[in-house]
């Protein structure tokens, strides 16, 4: 090892000129703080710039990067340096994130009528409580955004879904309060618990196309000749026509016409109508045409014909037993 020796500095007083005794060549160091440190005998300090100067972060940056949020896997990745190094510097952050989530659970949410008596951690256990999901689930968290304020997360996992709420942290004298920053944070402090936490919308399968029918042009259809119907026989009134022709015979005349019962025409049923009056009785005709058997009678197409005789009163209605039995009323 040669020796040299200090002979001067740069005009800039960025760095040492030193020489070489034996053979006259110039040599410089740059002044700097390992230089300096090394000039003290402040060996921690010299190993600590040794270590800032290897790795591409400094220790400040690093917890600096800590502190804002970023993991120790995050800061590895973008330092390039070995992990055990990075968490050397990021444990004292760390603890500190993780008592600034504790202190927020601990304060008192602001609501629009001012800060609520509970707690932020009793506030989401109930909302959690209320809507079946469980709180040991979720994970707390907390950092410094770029205002220098402490934010508190509380994230968890509902279905598919990965939710987190994100609360502004200001400590003072009486435990501190918390604002909510986003939806599920407004969610969570709200008096409503009933409502359903926010996720991943219901993914529908794509409809079907199906293909358009097409419409055919009606075909003219020829309308049918109506049927004659033809009228329908009026049915026999074998009681009531006897009855009359038996009055007939007992009052001597021929058979009268018998009066037609009219048909109901429409749907609703009609109150038959009374009975027509019989004719006038004829005189009582001889003894042998009385014992005239009934089975021989005249032809009904040409009625007799009806005589000038004083009118009478109407014969007397039969009795219901007479028109069952065929006798006459006694004294008629």
């Amino acid at each position: 090892m040669r020796e040299l020796r200090v002979i001067g500095v740069t005009p800039d007083s960025t760095h040492i000129v030193c020489s070489d005794t034996e053979s006259g060549t110039k040599f410089r160091l740059p002044a700097d703080d390992k230089l300096r440190a090394a000039a003290r005998g402040d060996l921690a300090r010299f190993g600590q710039i040794e270590i800032e100067t290897e790795a591409s972060m400094r220790p400040r940056d690093i917890q600096a990067r800590i502190r804002a949020g970023a993991s120790v896997e995050q800061v590895t990745a973008e330092s390039g340096m070995p992990e055990s190094k990075v968490e050397r510097f990021a444990y004292p952050v760390l603890l500190e994130r993780a008592r600034a989530a504790e202190l927020a659970q601990k304060a008192h949410p602001v609501l629009p009528d001012g800060p609520a008596v509970e707690t932020l951690s009793e506030i989401v256990t109930a909302a959690f409580t209320e809507r079946g999901h469980a709180i040991e689930q979720a994970e707390w968290d907390a950092w410094k955004d770029e205002k220098g304020f402490w934010v508190a997360q509380l994230q968890w996992r509902n279905g598919h879904s990965e939710i987190a709420a994100h609360w502004r942290y200001q400590p003072d004298a009486h435990g501190g309060s918390v604002s909510p920053l986003d939806d599920p944070a407004n969610d969570l402090i709200d008096p409503d618990f009933g409502r359903a936490l926010r996720g991943l919308a219901t993914i529908l399968p794509a409809p079907v196309e199906t293909p358009t029918p097409v419409i055919e042009a009606p075909v003219p259809v020829e309308p049918r000749p109506r049927e004659q119907v033809a009228p329908t026989a009026r049915p026999a009134q074998p009681a009531l026509d006897e009855y009359y022709e038996q009055r007939q015979v007992a009052a001597g005349g021929g058979t009268a016409a018998i009066p037609a019962v009219p048909t109901p025409t429409a749907p609703i049923p009609a109150v038959p109508a009374a009975p027509a009056p019989a004719a006038p009785a004829a005189p009582s005709p001889p003894v042998a045409q009385q014992e005239k058997p009934v089975a021989e009678e005249p032809a009904p197409e040409k009625p007799a014909p009806k005589q000038n005789r004083p009118k009478r009163g109407k014969a007397p209605m039969p009795s219901w037993e007479d028109v069952l039995l065929g006798v006459r009323s006694s004294g008629h």
